[in-house]
């Protein structure tokens, strides 16, 4: 058990330290640390009481509850350990590794779903304008995009698809209709493909409109 215990405080040591974000990534492989350490009973189950002063306490009842105080212990001081230093201030008087756990999980289980409201309204309310490359507003949508999957919010490809589609600027306006018409299912990929192309052939387009211009007809 001694040699579990030093690997596991060794990957431990390779673990990032929870910086505020993304806190049930985190949360798991915490939970899993202390589960192998076998302190994570701590979590969940109360501290054993202590006798009545007319009660006598057998031997078992006080190893119970020292070995429930050694693993708060342990579990406090690994969990304290995970955070950066100015989480490690900021929750560093907490009773119990209970007391701290649940503080985390309602504080950032909280934000990160306000954070998931706040990416989705972003994807749902950026529409892309003719002023600025489409190719740069693509990349902006698949990195919220991106942000999804981060947070384990799934969405399938196709939708993803679809809604970049419709959010095409209005001068693209024909070809997001024929994309809207293709029988075949693009992936997000292929249509980053489309897009680059179609405004490769219209930033052409445009200079040789200007180029058109500038000649002087001397007839």
């Amino acid at each position: 058990m001694g040699e579990s215990i030093c690997e596991m405080t060794t990957k431990f040591a390779k673990l990032e330290k929870f910086e505020g974000v993304d806190f049930r990534c985190w949360k798991k492989k915490m939970y899993l640390m202390l589960t192998t350490l076998k302190a994570a009973h701590v979590l969940t189950t109360p501290r054993p009481a202590e006798p009545e002063e007319s009660v006598d306490e057998t031997l078992e009842d006080t190893r119970k509850r020292q070995k429930w105080d050694n693993n708060d212990y342990i579990c406090k001081g690994h969990i304290l350990n995970g955070m950066s230093d100015a989480l490690f201030d900021m929750h560093c008087d907490a009773l119990t590794a209970n007391d701290l756990w649940d503080t985390l999980e309602l504080k950032y289980i909280i934000e990160d779903a306000s954070s998931k409201k706040f990416m989705v309204s972003d994807f749902n309310n950026l529409k892309m304008v003719d002023s600025r490359s489409v190719t740069k507003q693509y990349n902006e949508l698949l990195g919220i995009y991106g942000q999804f999957k981060l947070h384990n919010m799934n969405m399938d490809e196709s939708i993803v698809v679809s809604s970049v589609i419709d959010k095409l600027p209005p001068s693209w306006k024909d070809f997001k209709h024929n994309l809207e018409h293709q029988k075949e299912e693009l992936s997000l990929v292929q249509l980053a493909s489309h897009i680059c192309i179609k405004e490769s052939l219209r930033a052409k387009e445009v200079d040789k409109s200007d180029k058109t211009k500038g000649k002087v007809d001397y007839r």
